[in-house]
């Protein structure tokens, strides 16, 4: 019987290291799409195991004005379409504000690749935004500077499909 090797039934395990996940981030523009892509984003994060980072799409800040926290009423605005569906999901989530930029400022896919940065900045590889986005930060824009910048991965959330009321209108 050979002694020199332990039995591996008597060793004992080594130690699992947790690493923290990294955040699925979810771009809201104060749209109705908004709805698709918090649910995009929380199907995401759930598969995961991860938390989310909500990013708050604002406009451009005025000449000398200080940036919108994302604690403020007008990014909780922004994420109110939200608020409901993580809720029922029990998903944690982080907000941040995002300020597109002036229209005279950079070319073309300048507004998706800083909100590249910022999505990057908090740790975000996944990044779920709508194909129907305002213009510059729809998924085929971002997409494409995610290319260019060499990451995060762009996941395009579907717009929400237009119904008709389902009940007519009365007196007509």
């Amino acid at each position: 019987m050979n002694r020199t090797r332990p039995n591996p039934s008597s060793t004992p395990a080594a130690p699992s290291v947790a690493r923290p996940r990294s955040p699925v981030a979810a771009v809201l523009a104060d749209r109705l799409d908004d709805t698709a892509v918090v649910d995009a984003a929380v199907r995401l994060a759930a598969a995961r195991g991860a938390p989310l980072l909500l990013i708050a799409v604002m406009p451009p800040p005025p000449p000398r004005a200080s940036t919108a926290r994302p604690d403020s009423m007008a990014v909780r605005a922004v994420l109110g379409r939200a608020m409901p569906r993580l809720a029922r999901a029990g998903i944690k989530y982080q907000a941040a504000v995002y300020h597109r930029p002036a229209s005279r400022e950079g070319g073309r896919l300048h507004a998706a690749k800083a909100l590249l940065d910022t999505a990057v900045l908090h740790g975000c590889s996944p990044l779920v935004v709508s194909r129907s986005g305002p213009a510059g930060l729809d998924a085929c824009t971002v997409m494409e500077a995610a290319t260019i910048r060499g990451g995060p991965f762009v996941h395009a959330a579907s717009p929400v499909p237009w119904a008709p009321l389902a009940v007519p209108c009365p007196g007509h």
